[in-house]
């Protein structure tokens, strides 16, 4: 087997509704959707969410580093089995970040979306599911896991206080074991809209809050003091990115775990949030981690230092990055958390032929099917396709 020809497309996502959290407002997606063609004809697919706020990538900058990477010298050679291309997608080399001393996460997005499509593309050829990539990462024996049934999270986003109500009322009636809160908007009430979910969504399940960098190390602790009564399992990156390493001398004193996003979003955040000691659980995401492969090595990492992780999403992921959370969650033990698969209530064009999203209680099954395990729907992703790169390999 080897790769012909890759193909990056600028594709736009309208969403169902307006999305809102403390460090964005998002009503449509700029995403970057990646097919790879085998010499046998075989077709897979991957999928990006470029964040400036995050990895500091641009659907622009995403699609500069796709046209600059010399794709030819490192894809060209054949390979024989899925573990081949599983070594051959870690010696992946992007071109070079612009000036500004971005983190090593510049370019996750790009990674993420050219793995996923080589993976999909080998693991339909070879008729092998993406969940066994699992197991043939070394880092994953500590934490592999296979089951049947992903279970994911309610997540309630910036809303006026009704419909914060009603939200909260149809996931328990819904049957979501845990929820997630977006909290720190300007002019919010926080204790207020944390003492409505637990009263609506009742005692004794589980509650989160995400506070998207919105607050201080000054401020952190007077921020939570009203919040904790009411039961909070975690706090998610309370502060930005560029204060984080304060949480280290906070969290001692804090009464709820920390969870960092913005300020997790590769193996050197991993390491360092470790060594200084900033937080007690990683949120993964495949776009921002760089992949399904480098999100596997973070959980491990997180696993071997005794931290907890959750697997998160991106705003607005369609079918493609849907399938791919679902063979992780569905491969990988010690979850604390999963997210995503809100394809029908949230993206106008999932993309997939599959309506992945979840089932009541927030349960789905594992996808057993060769590579993704989905088939792509190629007149929606034409629809929305603004613009393509062609990169033909060998």
């Amino acid at each position: 087997m080897r790769i012909v020809e890759l193909i990056a497309r600028h594709v736009r996502i309208p969403l169902k509704k307006k999305i809102e959290h403390a460090s964005h407002v998002r009503r449509e997606n700029d995403t970057l959707v990646v097919s790879c063609r085998l010499d046998d004809g075989s077709l897979g697919w991957g999928e990006g969410l470029p964040r400036p706020y995050v990895t500091g990538e641009t659907i622009e900058t995403a699609l500069g580093q796709f046209s600059e990477t010399d794709w030819r010298t490192q894809l060209a050679d054949d390979f024989d089995s899925l573990a081949d291309v599983v070594s051959l997608c870690q010696r992946i080399k992007l071109a070079g970040s612009p000036d500004g001393g971005q983190r090593d996460c510049f370019g996750h997005s790009v990674r993420c979306a050219v793995e996923l499509s080589i993976l999909d593309a080998v693991g339909r050829a070879t008729e092998t599911p993406l969940s066994k990539v699992t197991t043939l990462v070394p880092e994953s024996m500590p934490i592999r896991e296979a089951r049947d049934e992903v279970r994911y999270s309610g997540v309630i986003t910036a809303m006026g206080g009704i419909k914060k109500t009603i939200r909260a009322a149809a996931m328990r009636l819904y049957g979501f074991p845990d929820i997630k809160l977006k909290v720190g908007m300007d002019g919010a009430n926080d204790p207020a809209a944390v003492a409505l979910m637990r009263r609506v969504f009742g005692p004794d399940r589980d509650l989160r809050i995400d506070a998207n960098e919105a607050w201080t190390c000054d401020n952190l602790e007077d921020k939570l003091s009203p919040l904790l009564p009411h039961g909070i399992s975690s706090v998610e990156q309370p502060v930005p990115h560029a204060a984080v390493d304060g949480l280290a001398a906070i969290r001692p004193r804090l009464d709820v775990p920390i969870m960092l996003d913005e300020s997790l979003c590769g193996l050197d955040d991993g390491h360092r949030a470790i060594e200084r000691g900033t937080c007690d659980l990683f949120n993964l995401r495949l776009s921002k981690c760089g992949g399904y492969i480098n999100s596997i090595k973070l959980a491990a990492l997180a696993h071997n230092a005794g931290l907890g992780y959750q697997l998160g999403c991106q705003v607005g992921e369609t079918g493609i990055l849907s399938a791919a959370g679902r063979h992780f969650a569905a491969s990988i033990g010690g979850i604390r958390w999963v997210e995503g698969s809100y394809d029908r209530h949230l993206v106008k064009e999932r993309l997939t032929v599959e309506d992945l999203t979840f089932k009541s209680g927030g349960r789905a099954p594992a996808l057993i099917g060769a590579g993704l395990g989905v088939n792509i729907d190629r007149a929606a992703v034409e629809r929305v396709t603004l613009r393509e790169e062609h990169r033909p390999i060998g």
